[in-house]
């Protein structure tokens, strides 16, 4: 799993890293990391990704102008997913009527007399948007 965000402003300073070195991270330095490693699943500075590279020349890497390829931060994902009026309760509703993203607390409370509103399983299974036709083409696909 790549090493992801962390604050540093608990030790005196007001700057945010969004990715941390992970090899630097280890020996508690704090560097930002400018590469992504697909294989490992581990973000590298500049420094380490030469070392890098050299022991794993055929991994894929990924810059800072690729980080649309980088995994989404634990911290970014854990924020996507809470209910902006209850921090501790996660988003798992869809509101069709609405089209809004809910949780439990906002279901009962906003949206009872809400006539399409599901747990996101649910409504995935109900549009079948389910991929599993397209594993089951995959899997009995031949391949030579």
């Amino acid at each position: 799993m790549a090493t992801y965000s962390k604050s540093t402003v608990a030790s005196g300073s007001d700057s945010f890293i969004d990715f941390c070195c992970f090899p630097c991270l280890e020996h508690k330095i704090d560097q930002w990391a400018d590469f992504y490693c697909e294989n490992c699943q581990k973000c590298y500075c500049a420094k380490c990704i030469n070392l890098h590279s050299q022991l794993f020349g055929t991994h894929v890497t990924y810059g800072r102008g690729d980080t649309s390829k980088w995994p989404v931060c634990k911290e970014v994902e854990d924020f996507l997913q809470k209910c902006d009026l209850h921090d501790d309760k996660h988003l798992e509703m869809f509101c069709e009527d609405h089209s809004q993203l809910c949780c439990t607390n906002c279901a009962f409370l906003n949206h009872r007399l809400v006539r399409h509103i599901f747990a996101f399983k649910d409504f995935f299974v109900v549009r079948d948007y389910s991929i599993q036709p397209y594993s089951d083409k995959k899997n009995s696909s031949s391949f030579l």
